[in-house]
């Protein structure tokens, strides 16, 4: 996008007005580098809620038939998946606010929509009466969250030059990503005492199969994040800025003629819409196969169930849900550096051969063994290591598409082209919810598999070979 000059490079105008005069990120001369680490950090904090509001559902969902809420487990797969697919539509909104709105403005006024998605869920989480309908609206609202990512990445990437955005954009990512850890960590932590309990009583939960109900302040999951979101917003508002950027609905999308923004839309979907995808789906797909949801384990219902298996410890999927989402962002965070130095496109190309061997070692974990305790144990880390293993890969490509981008596009487009990407691949929970709900897990994973090896002969074939058309 054409950044305007009007005035000496370098020059801004006063602290407190919001607009840059001009902004060459470029020429080292003039760059602020403390405007934009601080345009970072800022809009790196607001986005980790951003995501923990967007993800929040997916950690509530596997607890509530524990709460008395009368859902199907296709009801729970919904709740789950229904902010996948807000999260998509609402990145292809968000991705042509940053040349309309400016940083400032976007990332301040976000963050006070996530008040909307987050105070709901505590508010309807306290009553089992609550009706589908309503459940399901709130998860579609906690899209809010993901939407912002389309937004607020291509907008920092205005203040960062070319050779340090892999770094920057990888750790606002990778970062924000965290959020989706936080939010599945927190929750089973934070229920378990009255910290905010003036905003609801506590509720009965039940335990696993012969284990008593607890006591839970379940609002809390929900709750805990509202002053975080109000010190964010006025930290947006006061401190941030924002650069000047020509640039209408029309221009941006041009970025569709350009046949790199389909293929690099691929690739991100292999990467962050597995991230997004098994983070949202992880729990419930652990507790169907391992855990209370599947039949073949437990038999009968609530505490007078009886395990088939005996001496088999089942699962809390709120033990280990967590860790998938903490490897992935991780990961993209500490690879960011190294794209770098090394290029974007090598370390995709390394990302999607390590999902194969992920999704073809995690396969042999989709048809839990029931014949005895410790076949069934056996089969679980499987399934736990492999999926672990497909967390880690894809976020070393979150980290290196994000570098590949800005180098194959022209400024003026690749703040677009990561938000396009990024709004296609937000679609990963709803792929992943849709069709476990449609087929089985073995299935899904080998149509994943498919997937990914079409996207490694892209990669090699048009950026990654010698002499690839577009090296990156």
């Amino acid at each position: 996008m054409n950044i305007k000059l009007s005035t000496p490079p370098g020059a801004v105008r006063p602290a407190g007005r919001e607009w840059l005069e001009s902004w060459d990120p470029e020429n080292p001369d003039t760059w602020d580098h403390h405007l934009a680490w601080r345009t970072l950090w800022i809009s790196t904090f607001t986005l980790t809620l951003c995501f923990a509001s967007w993800f929040l559902a997916s950690a509530i969902a596997p607890k509530l038939t524990n709460l008395g809420f009368d859902l199907t487990t296709g009801q729970l797969y919904w709740l789950t998946a229904m902010p996948g697919v807000a999260g998509g539509l609402m990145r292809l909104v968000w991705m042509v606010l940053p040349p309309m709105m400016g940083t400032r403005k976007m990332v301040a006024l976000t963050t006070v929509l996530l008040l909307i998605p987050v105070v709901g869920w505590g508010v309807q989480v306290q009553d089992p009466t609550t009706p589908f309908w309503m459940l399901l609206s709130l998860s579609f609202l906690s899209g809010i969250g993901g939407g912002a990512f389309s937004g607020f990445m291509p907008s920092t990437s205005y203040f960062f030059p070319r050779r340090k955005q892999g770094t920057a954009l990888g750790l606002q990512a990778g970062i924000g990503n965290f959020g989706v850890s936080l939010v599945q960590l927190a929750t089973p932590w934070i229920i378990g005492f009255s910290m905010i309990g003036f905003l609801g009583g506590s509720q009965p939960m039940a335990g696993a199969p012969g284990k008593p109900a607890q006591e839970v302040w379940y609002q809390n999951a929900a709750y805990i994040y509202v002053p975080f979101i109000v010190v964010g917003a006025v930290l947006a508002w006061t401190m941030l800025r924002s650069v000047p950027i020509t640039a209408n609905i029309r221009q941006q999308f041009d970025i569709f003629r350009n046949p790199d923004t389909w293929w690099m839309t691929l690739l991100y979907v292999m990467t962050f819409g597995t991230f997004a995808g098994l983070s949202g789906q992880f729990g419930l797909l652990m507790k169907n196969l391992y855990g209370a949801g599947n039949p073949d384990i437990v038999q009968g219902a609530g505490a007078a169930a009886k395990l088939l298996i005996a001496g088999y410890s089942i699962p809390d999927p709120v033990t280990f849900v967590f860790l998938g989402p903490l490897v992935g962002a991780a990961a993209r965070v500490l690879f960011s550096p190294l794209t770098d130095r090394f290029g974007g496109a090598r370390w995709t190309l390394v990302s999607g051969i390590g999902i194969i061997a992920s999704i073809g070692y995690t396969l042999t974990a989709l048809q839990p063994d029931t014949s005895s305790a410790e076949a069934l144990d056996a089969g679980f880390y499987r399934f736990l290591w492999g999926m672990l293993a497909i967390f880690l890969f894809s976020g070393i490509g979150n980290a290196s598409t994000f570098k590949q981008m800005p180098m194959i596009f022209e400024r003026r487009q690749a703040g677009g082209v990561i938000g396009w990407t990024a709004a296609i691949a937000a679609f990963g929970p709803f792929f992943f919810g849709f069709g476990l709900t449609i087929m089985s897990p073995t299935v899904f994973y080998l149509i994943g598999l498919a997937f990914a090896v079409l996207c490694v002969g892209v990669t090699w074939t048009r950026y990654a070979r010698p002499g690839a058309p577009k090296p990156s």
